[in-house]
This record gives structure tokens, sequence and C-alpha cells, in this order.
């Protein structure tokens, strides 16, 4: 868990401590005014800071001037207050949590640890769909390589969505992946509840992990139940035509059908992986390949099925 913690404080003792403890955590940057710290967390985003937060001056509001800045609003930071002094609004004081200065030396290491992971936890949960993102599908993925456990993992793509999402709007096409991931995680869940995982790469692709005998169960249930629920975000007109009108990359008008679903397999099995890339690679190869087909389908190690 490397990075930069940025420590704004006057106290040389509790800067002591500080850089002491947290040593294997990073580069540890010290600042005694919060002012003074303004360049270096402009240059470069720190992973963490720590506010000696006084209970009189104007450090509250310089903080709160920074995390007003979109740039610095997922900022992580503890504040660490004085055992004399009553805790602030913290409707106002915009920090992540706080720690008084007697429990420094004893519980700051737990407490970085808890915001650290925090923080890493909110950048790697996929905003719309709540899902995890590609840090968290890469480590899923590479843990399970690197414990030599046999699992597959599907890679899960629509087809025709950015039409819809031309003709429809983003509302409705925001609608479309949060059914669609949700739909992807109970399917998921439902058949391994354990030692499974559903992640979000990032507009309409998703991934799934599970172990390699119910794949395909799961797949053919995706497609189902996808194909089932999808014509109703289509108006009454389109949904009747199964196809709608919408500019392709040239501006010209073409016809779309509904949309489908395509997912590309790979299984630790039925090859030899050491780096989440091969496999990544091998599951995006297998999507391009169901992709070829008009329709809803699933390819898995040069094998193919369509529903």
């Amino acid at each position: 868990m490397s990075g930069t913690i940025l420590i704004v404080s006057e106290d040389v003792a509790v800067t002591d401590i500080l850089k002491l403890t947290l040593a294997g955590y990073g580069d540890v940057v010290v600042f005694r005014r919060l002012q003074s710290a303004f360049d270096c967390i402009y240059h470069e985003i720190p992973n963490l800071l720590i506010l000696d937060l006084p209970a009189q001056g104007s450090t509250a509001d310089q903080l709160r001037t920074l995390k007003e800045d979109p740039l610095f609003a997922g900022l992580p930071v503890l504040a660490i207050l004085d055992e004399r002094n009553p805790p602030p609004d913290w409707t106002t004081v915009i920090v992540d949590d706080y720690i008084r200065k007697g429990d420094v030396e004893r519980d700051i290491a737990g407490r970085v640890k808890l915001c650290l992971l925090r923080s890493q936890r909110m950048v790697e949960v996929n905003p719309l769909t709540r899902l995890p993102g590609n840090i968290s599908i890469n480590r899923g993925i590479q843990d399970r390589l690197d414990a030599k456990t046999a699992f597959a993992l599907a890679y899960v793509d629509l087809n025709h969505f950015k039409p819809f999402n031309d003709k429809y709007g983003f509302s409705r096409g925001d609608d479309v992946l949060r059914i669609t991931g949700r739909l992807l995680l109970n399917i998921v869940k439902n058949k391994q509840p354990q030692n499974s995982f559903v992640g979000h790469i990032g507009g309409d692709d998703f991934v799934c992990i599970t172990d390699p005998p119910i794949i395909e169960e799961i797949s053919r249930e995706m497609i189902s139940a996808f194909e089932h629920i999808i014509p109703t975000f289509y108006d009454l007109e389109d949904r009747e035509a199964g196809f709608i009108r919408s500019c392709d990359r040239e501006g010209q008008m073409k016809s779309y059908p509904i949309i489908g679903i395509s997912i590309g397999i790979a299984r630790t099995d039925n090859g030899v992986f050491s780096h989440y890339g091969e496999l990544t690679g091998l599951a995006s190869e297998m999507r391009q390949f169901a992709k070829q087909h008009p329709g809803s389908c699933y390819r898995i190690n040069q094998r193919s099925c369509a529903l």
C-alpha cells in the first residue's frame, strides 16, 4: 500500500510519531500549515491528507475550499484533534475520520490503513452500477491465478448499445446499464454465492468470475433474462418494429436491432495462464467472435452457443 501521505501539523512531537509509524506506507511529506502545502497537493494529489485541526483559525475554511474543487473532492482527510477541544461541526469540516492527539501513537496506523482502504474501495466502485471496477477486476483475476484456482472469466458486452443511447438519451441508457449489472449479479450470486465475482469495466462492458462448470449455464440464463427484459426499454413503436433508426458515425441514418448481448468466456482449465492480461485477452477475443453472430450468444474456448 504505497503512495504519498501528506501531513500538516505544527506539533513536532506528533509529526515525529507519524513519520516513524507511517514510513512503510510510502512517501511521508510534512508541512506546518495547510496553505503552504497547496502547491504540493496541486502538483500531485496525495493518497491521504493528515491534518492537525486547530479549534481556531482558517484551516477548516482552507480545507473546505480545497475539497470544493472537484479534482480534490475524493482526497481522503484524517483530522487530528486536541483532547481539550470539542469536535467541530462535521457538516462544515469536510474530513473522513478523526483521531485525538493522545491516541495517535497507539491508533494512527490502523486509522490510516482504514482511510486508504476506504478510499481505494470508493475509487474502484463504478458510480453507476456500484460494481467493482478495473482495479478490483484485475486483482481478482490475478489472485485466483496466483492461487492456482481453476475458474472461468466471462466478458459480457452489449450489442448496438450506442445507437440506443444516441436515440433515447443517457438517462435511459444508464437504466439499461444498471439493469444489466443487476441481472448479472443476481444470476451469478444465485448460482454461486461464494467465491464468485461480478465487475463493471465501464460503458457496456461487464465481467464475471465463477467456477468453470457453471459458466455456460450462467451465460444462457443471462442471455435469456436480458432478452426478456430489454424490449421494455424501447418505445412501443420501436419495440413492435424490432429495430430503431439512428445515425451512424458518419451521420447516416441506419436501422439497428434491439440490443443483444455477447459473452466471451475463458476457462483456466483449458489453458495455462500466469498473468491476468492473458486471460482477459482471451475472453475479449471470444467476445469478438460472439459479436460476429447476429443475435445474442456466447463463445468459449473454440466452442460457441447462440440462443
